[in-house]
């Protein structure tokens, strides 16, 4: 029985959704297995539990969000 986990951020339900069907959708398809033996969990941690270069996602989020508006 195949299993997909995908660890990311906080996502609405909407996302959730959308991720575990379209992850079996193509995972099926690629490895001709049917989407009924898939198993898909997702993990959400919060920003600040884990970075990019040396920095927690939450700053670098802010950071982002701030040169964005610079720009403007």
């Amino acid at each position: 029985m195949p299993y997909i986990t995908i660890e990311s951020g906080a996502l609405s339900d909407e996302q959730k959704e959308q991720l575990i069907a379209r992850l079996t959708e193509v995972s099926s398809e690629i490895m001709k297995v049917p989407k009924e033996f898939f198993v898909t969990t997702i993990k959400e941690l919060p920003d600040k539990n884990f970075g990019i270069g040396g920095k927690t996602i939450d700053r670098v989020k802010a950071e982002y969000k701030k040169a964005i508006n610079k720009a403007i």
